[in-house]
């Protein structure tokens, strides 16, 4: 291990931002994090059933505001998107030989787990399961792809994003939600939203990368305070909900399609992302810490590509023992269920360890020797780490 460590430290290049890659392994882990806290699955009949905790225990919300994180993961999208464009043209590549190079370590993964899930899902309807069941379980491993085709449609726009300043998308968000929801516009309006609320942080990134940010903790406060308090407003005042991510049942999600609030909400976000970056470089310094989010860095995709399945692997593997199990398969409509939950954590951890050990490969892509890239200092292989 301490060779390991020595290893990573020596092929750092001493002009890394650390602390960017420890926003983006922060921003993994709140979405993993948050998806295994707030979705619930239940054996009824046998019928296995997705359902949200966030429906029975309202007070619960607080928990989407510390794990919805996706607006950061944009933020350091767009900074080190525009940084890779940037070196790209530089080298004399072409865009379309760097966005091929991103696409395709972006996508190589997803090939792997909608392989492997469409076996699964055949296998258990030949098997006799109920297609209810198979639905459930397919939706929640395939839902959360949707991140990563708004994620790819940003970063082919990045060459335009990193001239955009984000009042310009985020003044779409709000004409959007105006309109309908002042207005009583048709509800499809509001997946405007999808590629304009997502592209307010990941211009910001662009922004960052592109000229700086010289008044870096001025700039996090403005943003951290002025999000925060558009945000409450919204909430307590424009009948928008509280809670960050959707909840089965309400009139309104605040995810989906996103809204005026989760983007004010994600203002916030980055501007407490920005006043972390000095913190975190100064524990980055440590070989030992950076190594971790080195190695976390390396495989973001796996995790976040395998993080339900593991969740549904230990709830299967459960239900061989013939009973309800607490936190488990029973309804989420207590504080019991939430300790519950969080002793099944640390067994969701080694599930999804194992899927890391066997689907890893998929994003790393094949070893190569490169001696320019090793000379460069960076690992051969540019992956997530570095990006995607």
């Amino acid at each position: 291990m301490r060779d390991l460590v020595r290893r990573i430290e020596a092929a750092t290049p001493p002009d890394r931002d650390r602390g960017v890659d420890a926003l983006r392994a922060l921003a993994i882990l709140g979405v993993v994090l948050g998806h295994w806290l707030v979705t619930a699955l239940v054996s009824d009949s046998g019928t296995v059933r997705g359902i949200s905790p966030l429906h029975y225990i309202p007070h619960l919300t607080p928990v989407s505001w510390v794990f919805q994180t996706l607006a950061v993961f944009f933020l350091v999208g767009g900074y080190v998107g525009a940084r890779s464009h940037a070196r790209a043209r530089a080298r004399g590549a072409t865009y379309r030989q760097w966005i091929g190079a991103r696409m395709g370590r972006l996508f190589r993964p997803v090939a792997a787990v909608l392989t492997l899930w469409a076996v699964v899902a055949g296998a258990m309807l030949t098997s006799g399961a109920g297609f209810g069941t198979v639905h459930a379980l397919c939706k929640l491993v395939v839902s959360p792809l949707w991140f990563l085709l708004v994620f790819a449609v940003l970063t082919a726009t990045t060459p335009v994003a990193a001239r955009l300043h984000p009042l310009w998308p985020l003044a779409v968000v709000l004409a959007v939600d105006v309109f309908r929801f002042g207005f009583d516009g048709p509800e499809p309006l509001g997946w405007v939203n999808v590629a304009a609320g997502w592209m307010v942080p990941y211009c910001l990134g662009a922004l960052w990368a592109r000229r700086g940010l010289p008044r870096r903790p001025a700039t996090g406060r403005w943003l951290l305070v002025g999000g925060a308090a558009a945000t409450c407003g919204l909430v307590l005042f424009a009948g928008y909900p509280a809670s960050m991510v959707g909840v089965p049942g309400a009139r309104i999600s605040n995810l989906n399609p996103p809204t005026l609030a989760a983007v004010t909400f994600g203002l916030a976000q980055s501007g407490a992302a920005l006043l972390l970056l000095g913190p975190l470089r100064r524990v980055l310094r440590r070989p030992a810490v950076w190594a971790a989010v080195a190695l976390a860095n390396l495989s973001a995709m796996t995790v976040f590509l395998w993080h339900q399945t593991a969740m549904i692997a230990v709830t299967a593997l459960g239900l061989l023992t013939g009973s309800a199990l607490p936190g488990l398969h029973t309804v989420p409509d207590g504080t019991g269920w939430v300790f519950a939950r969080l002793a099944w954590l640390p067994v969701f951890a080694v599930a999804l360890l194992v899927c890391w050990a066997a689907f890893r490969t998929y994003e790393q892509g094949r070893p190569r020797r490169d001696s320019r890239v090793v000379r460069e200092g960076r690992p051969a292989r540019e992956t997530v780490v570095h990006g995607a």
